[in-house]
C-alpha cells in the first residue's frame, strides 16, 4: 500500500500536489476546529446545566445570565438578557462556520484535481497512436485519488460541522430556559 502510494505520488503533477496540499490543510483545519470548539462548548453546555439547576435556589454562580441576573438586582429586561444570549451563541458557534464551508468545497477541489489529471493524462496519449485500457486505466485512477481526497474532507467536515451546530442548540435551549426563569422570578 505504501509502495503504491509512493508511486502515485511520484508520478503525480504539480496541480496534484497542490490539490492534495489544499485537501490536507482543510482536514487539519477541519480536526482542530472540531476538538477545540467540542471543548468549548462541552464546558458551556455544563456550566448553563448547572446555573439552569442552581435557578431555583439563587445561587448559580456559573453562567453569564446569572451573573447579569445578580447584577442588576432582580431588574434584568428581557431585552437584556436576550441580548446576553445572542452574546453567548455568537461565541459559542464561531468557526463553525468554516466547517460548513470546508464541507461544500473540498469535492470541488477534489474533483478540479481530477479533471486536471485526466486532462494531463490525455496529454500524455495525444502523440500515441494506439493506446490500450492498460496504459489509460492507471492514469485515471490517479486522477480520482484527488475526488476521493475531496470527498474524504466534506465527510469529517459535514459531521463535525452537525455535532457542533447541535451542542450550540443544546447551549441555546439551557439558555433561553434559563432567561425564562430569570425573568418569571423578577
Amino acid at each position: 500500500m505504501i509502495t503504491t502510494l509512493l508511486n502515485y505520488l511520484a508520478n503525480s503533477s504539480a496541480i496534484t500536489y497542490i490539490v492534495l496540499a489544499h485537501l490536507s490543510i482543510y482536514l487539519i483545519i477541519t480536526f482542530w476546529i472540531f476538538f477545540y470548539r467540542n471543548s468549548a462548548l462541552k464546558i458551556l453546555i455544563n456550566n448553563e446545566k448547572k446555573a439552569l439547576e442552581a435557578l431555583t435556589s439563587r445561587e448559580s454562580r456559573f453562567s453569564p445570565l446569572s451573573a447579569l441576573n445578580k447584577c442588576s438586582n432582580n431588574s434584568t429586561s428581557k431585552e437584556l438578557l436576550h441580548a446576553c444570549e445572542i452574546n453567548i451563541i455568537k461565541d459559542a458557534s464561531s468557526g463553525i462556520s468554516w466547517m460548513a464551508i470546508i464541507a461544500s468545497t473540498s469535492p470541488f477541489v477534489g474533483l478540479f484535481g481530477t479533471v486536471v489529471g485526466i486532462l494531463e493524462a490525455f496529454a500524455k496519449f495525444a502523440n500515441e497512436t494506439k493506446v490500450s485500457f492498460t496504459v489509460i486505466a492507471p492514469a485515471i485512477s490517479e486522477a480520482l485519488v484527488a475526488t476521493a481526497a475531496g470527498i474524504l474532507v466534506a465527510i469529517f467536515a459535514y459531521t463535525f460541522h452537525q455535532i457542533l451546530s447541535r451542542k450550540v442548540y443544546e447551549l441555546n435551549v439551557f439558555l433561553k430556559a434559563q432567561s425564562e426563569i430569570i425573568i418569571a422570578k423578577g
